[in-house]
Formats: C-alpha cells, structure tokens, sequence
C-alpha cells in the first residue's frame, strides 16, 4: 500500500481523549505520523495505512469521520529527491564492514551438571 494521508473529524475535547486516540492510532502498522488539533478536532495521519479500517476502529471510542484522503506530500519530495540525488560519485562517503568478531559463550556452570554416582545397595533401588 503507498504511503497516504487522512484527515479524520474526530470528537475529542480534552488530553484524556487525545492520548486514547493516540494509543489506537499508533497501534496500526504502517504509521508514519500523527497529528491530533483539538481545536479543530481534526485527526491527521500519513503512512501506509487503510483509513476505513483507522476510522472503524476509532469509532469505537470516539465520533469520527473522514474528511479527506490523498497521497502524502512526503512521498512526492521523496521521489523527486531520488531522481536528483547523486549517484554514488567519487563524493559519497563509504562505510567499512565492521569486522567479524567470534563469540563464544562461557562454559556451562557446574550446578547444572551434577556428578551423580549410583551406587547398588542391598536395600536400595536404580532405575536405568
């Protein structure tokens, strides 16, 4: 799913509301951002996320609707800044691979493995 941007009346009047719709909101998969006006009770979030499933979830809790939906301004200003990007010149930095270090875990404690020594009485009994 491309990245989006939706505009959610919302019914919250003070900051209890404002973080319950804060809480279901980040909860979804694909947030970028959140942005909640109390005085216009509007809701905006950006991201890869479907705004029928955000409004019946916020539905829930709160009075909500849509009020609009569109692709997110962030994107456009990503695509164009890859295209006049560099290429990789003589100009960009490398990073150097970080060298491989072998870890080798401590030994086992000796509580685990108890030297046990079974030994046959007359009146004792080994299960093998």
């Amino acid at each position: 799913m491309t990245s989006q941007k939706a505009v959610l009346k919302l019914d919250v009047h003070d900051n209890k509301d404002k973080r319950k719709a804060m809480k279901i909101v980040s909860g979804f998969a694909g947030v970028d951002s959140i942005d909640i006006n109390l005085k216009d009770q509007k809701l905006t979030v950006a991201g890869a996320v479907d705004p029928v499933e955000l409004v019946g979830k916020l539905r829930k809790v709160f009075i909500t609707e849509i009020v609009s939906v569109g692709p997110a301004k962030d994107a456009q200003k990503k695509d164009g800044d890859k295209k006049e990007g560099d290429k990789g010149g003589k100009d960009s930095a490398k990073v150097a691979p970080l060298p491989y270090v072998y870890y080798q875990p401590p030994p086992p404690h000796p509580y685990y493995y108890p030297n046990y020594i079974a030994e046959e009485g007359p009146n004792s009994c080994v299960i093998c």
